[in-house]
């Protein structure tokens, strides 16, 4: 049996890693509040250096032998490794970013690149050894793994209860993906868990006992996670049962990626301008260099009101000017104009973002949201979930034109700045008022960059029946494509039906058999597998076949190519079959097909495999 619940936070900019122990969680729960800690990580941060951190910069530099003596980048568990990842992989990539890998969260989720393939650090020349996203997560992992078995060699990691966090946007091959990491590395017992939910887990442990006096049956919570890469949207709400508050995930939103990165880059931005006002242009090395710089100085100004700028050094390459570098400063006007006008413009709540037309042609990289402004992603996010109360029994379903939080809960590094929290709760709360509804508490006394991962921990205590488990499954309807039978028709493709396999609300660790109905499945020629989720019609179940849907209620993910075995069977047949359908403890979806008279299996993982 585990003795400790592990949660792991794997964001897009930190890691970070909380632990309870569960022998002792029973006495320590008398107080109200699980004793929690985060392990400190330790970490190169210089050349020789080794420090402990909370928390571990998702960083990984591929760097040259000529750039560190030998020897300076022993760890405690690892004389050689063989790239740096943390604190000194994070700085030595601010002033070579060509060799630096970030991101690699957003990379694992994203479609449209083989997330198995090495090509990370993107763009990098041919010297630089390249990895894939997956690997990139690996190494992450490996080092939190090797961190706390240098720590705890009694109980290796292994051997405990482990909850990984994910965005609740994640897809199921990003989830699958995430999961096959942390097999790699070793984990046993493993749990993802989203990290609005995880966050919410941490508010109620910090809270004790009176969190049910902080909320009420019929509370809508709005969680808004907002971290380096991502903005991350979902809703809970409050129900009763047989006196009792229980909580339900009832609505998670799209895959933002617009975060602290992009307030980052645009900072750099800005000073580019001021650059090239005085006649110093910046080639795109230096802005991706220069964006670091930012990053750390914002931190500094958001976080200390005293302080009104930070010097920026920016490298330059056989330059005369000022030694070789160009300097410049970011100021606390720099920043607020930047982010809040920029990120937090005022909005209605029925202004959402902007989509403009793309040019045909455009490189590699991750599908950043096109407009900034987290708030139009907000008001758009609330307006689809107008209807999300409909199956949830007490709540007054006549909304209006989008759904209304009534408590608010802050997480991600991004709101730690008091400027920026005040500016979104003040937007959110002037929807309600213009709709005549009570403004929306904040629930405080969270640790935006720490309470993920604490609250994933507190989950695995949640997970052996204690405490308040907040109801979830699916946050989205899944599909697949059924074509139909019909003459051949010139120049037009068969119609697709969608087949409903797995509802919205689906648990972890339940499977469904859908015996009403029979299909036909060709087997021992290339295939190709058509899905498709909703986060809107929550009405469906499995077995239910789709002739037609409204515009955007379904969205088609990556399809899937095979070959399925023949088995005995004839190139080409028709094979009559059943369809079943598992949601695993992971959350991914495995479609499993069963011919009407005989023994055989096929098995699809929905969007485990790239195309």
């Amino acid at each position: 049996m585990s003795r400790y619940s592990i949660g792991i936070d794997l964001g897009t900019t930190h890691s970070v890693l909380s632990y309870l122990d569960l022998q002792r969680a029973d006495e320590t729960a008398k107080s109200d509040i699980i004793k929690q800690e985060v392990l400190l990580i330790p970490q190169l941060t210089a050349p020789g250096s080794i420090d402990e951190r909370l928390q571990l910069p998702s960083f990984i530099y591929q760097f040259h032998e000529s750039e560190v003596a030998s020897g300076d980048l022993a760890l405690p568990w690892n004389r050689s490794p063989s790239h740096l990842v943390g604190e000194l992989a994070r700085n030595m990539g601010s002033k070579t970013p060509i060799r630096l890998i970030s991101s690699a969260k957003s990379w694992l989720c994203h479609a449209g690149v083989d997330r198995r393939s090495a090509f990370l650090p993107l763009e990098s020349p041919e010297e630089v050894e390249k990895i894939s996203p997956v690997e990139a997560t690996i190494a992450y992992l490996e080092h939190l793994k090797s961190s706390w078995n240098y720590a705890n060699s009694d109980n290796l990691i292994e051997n405990q209860q482990v909850t990984i966090t994910i965005p609740a946007s994640f897809d199921p091959a990003a989830r699958e993906l995430t999961a096959e990491a942390a097999r790699a590395v070793g984990f046993q017992h493993l749990t993802l868990l989203e990290e609005p939910q995880a966050a919410v887990y941490s508010w109620i442990n910090q809270a004790g006992n009176t969190w049910r006096e902080q909320l009420m049956p019929g509370d809508i919570i709005l969680v808004v996670d907002i971290g380096g890469g991502t903005t991350d949207l979902s809703l809970i709400a409050v129900t009763e049962n047989e006196g009792n508050l229980t909580l339900n995930r009832i609505a998670v939103g799209d895959h933002i990626l617009l975060g602290g990165d992009n307030m980052d880059l645009a900072l750099a931005y800005r000073i580019k301008a001021r650059l090239a006002e005085q006649g110093k242009n910046l080639q795109a090395w230096q802005v991706m260099a220069l964006t670091h710089g930012c990053r750390d100085a914002k931190e500094t100004l958001l976080a200390d009101p005293s302080v009104d700028s930070v010097p920026l050094v920016v490298p330059s390459r056989g330059s005369r000017l000022m030694g070789g570098m160009l300097r410049a400063e970011l100021t606390r006007q720099d920043v607020e104009q930047t982010l809040v006008d920029g990120f937090f413009p005022q909005v209605s709540v029925d202004e959402h973002p902007v989509h403009n037309p793309r040019a045909a042609l455009t490189k590699l990289g991750l599908p950043y949201a096109q407009d900034a402004a987290i708030t139009r992603h907000l008001a758009a996010f609330l307006s689809k979930q107008a209807g999300a109360l409909e199956a949830i029994d007490g709540f007054d379903t006549a909304s209006g034109s989008f759904i209304k939080p009534s408590a608010v809960l802050f997480n991600g590094g991004v709101l730690k700045a008091p400027v920026l929290a005040t500016k979104l709760l003040n937007i959110i709360n002037g929807w309600l008022s213009r709709d005549g509804t009570e403004a929306a508490r904040l629930l405080e006394g969270a640790d935006l960059d720490l309470s993920v991962a604490k609250g994933a921990a507190y989950y695995g205590y949640v997970r052996q029946g204690n405490g308040v488990r907040i109801r979830g499954g699916l946050a989205n309807a899944y599909y697949i494509g059924v074509e139909s039978s019909m003459p051949a028709v010139p120049g037009m493709e068969p119609p697709m039906q969608a087949l409903c396999v797995a509802p919205f609300g689906m648990e972890e660790g339940t499977d469904v058999m859908i015996e009403n109905q029979e299909f036909g499945l060709i087997v021992g020629e290339p295939v190709r597998f058509r899905f498709y989720g909703s986060a809107t019609r929550r009405e469906d179940q499995s077995g239910e076949m789709l002739e037609d849907w409204g515009d955007g209620e379904l969205e088609e993910l990556s399809e899937i190519q095979a070959t399925l075995p023949i088995e005995g069977r004839t190139r080409g047949e028709v094979v009559p079959v059943h369809l079943a359908v598992t949601v695993t403890e992971v959350g991914t979806l495995r479609l499993e097909a069963m011919p009407v008279n005989g023994d055989e299996r096929w098995h699809v993982e929905l969007d485990v495999r790239d195309s």
